[in-house]
This record gives C-alpha cells, structure tokens and sequence, in this order.
C-alpha cells in the first residue's frame, strides 16, 4: 500500500530530464531514503554532450477556430510534446500536421514525444482523434512553456557494507505519466532501498541513484567513471 501511494504521489508530475517536475519528484522520494541531490549547471559539458536547460510546461491547448478544445493538458501532460518551446497561433491543419504527433499502431494512446535536444514545438494526440480533424479550418494553438538556465539534478544514496565493491542500482525519473516506463522503476528501487536500510550488514556496498535518462547517465559517468573503474 505505501508503495501504491508513492505511485500515485508521483503520477501527475509532468517530468522531464531537468525542471520542476523532477525536482518534485525527487523531493518526494527524499522522503523515504536520505540520498544526496547532485546539481549540475545547464551547459556544462559531459564528455561530447551538454546538460541541458531546466523545462516547466504551464498548459498546453488545442482548440478549433471557433474555440471548441480538442486537447488539453489538463487532461494528460502526454499531450504536450515533451520539452517543447513556447507557442500561440492559428495555425492550417498542414502546418499543425508538422508539429503534431499520433501512433497509428496505438490508435487509442497518446504518445510520448520529446524534443530534448532541438528547438521545436508540438502537440501529442491519439491517432483516431487526429483522424476526425477538420482538414478545411484552421486551429488556435496555445503552449505555454519556460526554459531556462538551472541545473540538472540526480539523487545518490550509499550504503555502506563489508566490502567496498559496490552493487549499483539506477532508474530514470524523467518521463511523465507513464506507468511501466518509468514509475515502475523509481518507487521499486526506492523500496529496494528501504529493505536494504533494513539489514544490519550486507556483503556488499550498495549506490542508487535517480536519474534523467541518457544524459543523466552520461552525466554520472563524465564525473564518476574512475570510481566506478576501481568499485563496481
């Protein structure tokens, strides 16, 4: 049951690899295992990659010309394509067709879509959904989003057993409402966490760490590859 409401706590959150969503969630998880929250500046190079800038959507909204919402993210953070810059126009179906995107093999499910590393705006909608608009009108689109320079962050928890190898434990935190990819990971290893705070003594030492995905990996690599070397 807490780890149902951990689940739930986290669900909501619109993540993504930095921002106030992952800080959220990060937090959270704080409550349950004291790990340390590493902040790394937007810029800094890792080996041949650059943290990024720090993502908050507001809203993100779809409506006809004459005002009829199509989507909203009030309703789902999936619709908003993750990462995306900021937007309000009216726009033709053909311009919209360019920045929005839909599963054709998953009619019914919205997708998850970023846009990390360029410079773009965009809307996610189910496949059918994206069938039943008007090809004749044009719609207002309305994303309100903020970049800005801040900090990449990751939580690290250590403990320590009778050897100084270490096992080490990692999971992304950085995808939104999704359930089997992403929230399965962070709420089981937090409780793999709490069972092992549990023993009195392990054989080996243990480090889990909550990450964005991909440059948070390359991110703790780029700082930490050394340790690791001689640990892990």
């Amino acid at each position: 049951k807490t780890l149902d409401k951990l689940f739930d706590e986290l669900w909501p959150i619109c993540r993504s690899v930095a921002g106030p969503g992952f800080d959220k969630s990060l937090n959270i998880l704080k409550k349950h295992i004291p790990f340390k929250i590493i902040k790394i500046k937007s810029g800094k190079k890792v080996y041949d990659w650059k943290t990024p800038k720090e993502w908050e959507l507001v809203s993100a909204e779809l409506f006809t010309e004459k005002g009829k919402l199509i989507l909203s993210t009030k309703e789902s953070n999936l619709h908003v394509l993750n990462f995306s810059d900021p937007y309000s126009g009216l726009v033709s179906y053909e311009e919209l067709s360019k920045h929005l995107y839909s599963n054709k093999d998953l009619p019914d499910a919205v997708p998850y879509v970023t846009s990390y590393y360029k410079n773009n705006w965009g809307l996610c909608i189910s496949h059918n959904k994206r069938k039943k608009l008007n090809k004749k009108i044009k719609n207002k689109v309305k994303i309100k989003t903020i970049k800005r320079n801040g900090f990449l962050k990751y939580g690290s928890y250590f403990l320590k057993g009778k050897s100084k190898e270490t096992i080490i434990i990692t999971s992304y935190l950085c995808h939104p409402s999704m359930a089997n990819n992403e929230l399965s990971g962070p709420t089981v290893v937090t409780f793999i966490a709490k069972w092992l705070q549990e023993i009195r003594e392990t054989n080996y030492s243990y480090r889990l760490i909550f990450i964005p995905e991909t440059i948070g990996s390359v991110t703790y690599l780029s700082y930490n590859y050394k340790y690791m070397k001689s640990k892990i």
